[in-house]
């Protein structure tokens, strides 16, 4: 897919398509976004992700109803309806063909493994916990320009790849300053959305997005004012994997905050090119309620 034309109008439904997976969204709907027959979206949508459009609703769905199982104790029905299902049965039986088991087993595995995870990180209930500082922030909207990686989440080279792809068209259109600021959103749970379909956005915070052309599958967005807990981690980008484990083991489980249905962010503050691995500096946002 090389001409522009196309490329935007695929951009529209995937933003159609991530803004209202939750709704009804017809055959007719996704015509009117990208000017092409259902027929013809589906060519596109199988050569790019691997499924029919209304496969990749679906999965969407699903997947956040895994994460609302995973992180909140609302009940079952509550998140059927929440993603879209009306009759509960229908959605147990979605749910079970997707991950092999019910929602209600899913929640029970999902909070046994988080209880080891705890256990390993804190053997003892005598021995002192290691202090994990975090701050409460509301960031204001930010309009950043982005590209989208999708693959493993612990393929650092891919992801490198794209923030190399990113940097270079970025520099090309003159939108490098001293003052940029480097960050990333997060938007799948690797534990539960599959290793082809994860997704990562390597993103510069921009001005005006409509000065800039979006040539390619570079997109701009705006990412609306959020409440967020912000941690620091200090390290490699690979070790930042352990930094999540203790958010998720410690804070998740111990404080009284709700996760919000948000991507988290993360923020870069130093150059991995001049800066040595233990010193490099990550800011990282989980959108709370």
């Amino acid at each position: 897919m090389n001409h522009q034309t196309q490329l935007d109008r695929y951009k529209a439904l995937i933003d159609y398509i991530q803004t209202n997976y939750k709704e009804e969204i017809t055959v007719t709907d996704i015509e009117n976004i990208c000017f092409y027959s259902y027929r013809n979206i589906n060519r596109i949508f199988m050569a790019l992700h691997h499924e029919t459009v209304g496969q990749h609703i679906k999965r969407l769905r699903l997947e956040k109803a895994a994460e609302y199982l995973k992180f909140s104790n609302a009940p079952v029905s509550d998140i059927a309806f929440e993603i879209g299902y009306s009759d509960l049965a229908a959605f147990s039986k979605a749910f079970k063909n997707k991950f092999g088991c019910a929602p209600s087993s899913f929640r029970e595995s999902i909070k046994l493994q988080q209880n080891i995870v705890h256990k390993s990180l804190y053997p003892e209930s005598t021995t002192p916990k290691k202090e994990l500082p975090y701050e409460i922030e509301i960031l204001p909207d930010m309009k950043i320009l982005f590209l989208e990686y999708k693959g493993r989440h612990d393929d650092l080279k891919g992801i490198e790849k794209t923030w190399d792809q990113l940097i270079r068209y970025a520099t090309r259109k003159n939108m490098l300053t001293e003052d940029t600021i480097y960050m990333a959103e997060i938007l799948d749970d690797e534990a539960i959305t599959e290793t082809i379909h994860w997704r990562y956005h390597a993103a510069i915070c921009i001005k005006d997005p409509s000065q800039y052309t979006k040539d390619g599958l570079f997109t701009t967005k705006t990412i609306k004012e959020q409440k967020y807990a912000k941690f620091i981690h200090k390290g490699s980008h690979e070790s930042s994997l352990e930094t999540y484990d203790r958010i998720y083991a410690q804070f998740i489980l111990e404080e009284e905050f709700e996760l919000h249905d948000a991507p988290t962010l993360e923020f870069y503050l130093n150059d991995s090119n001049d800066t040595k691995e233990e010193d490099l500096l990550t800011e990282i946002y989980i959108p709370i309620v």
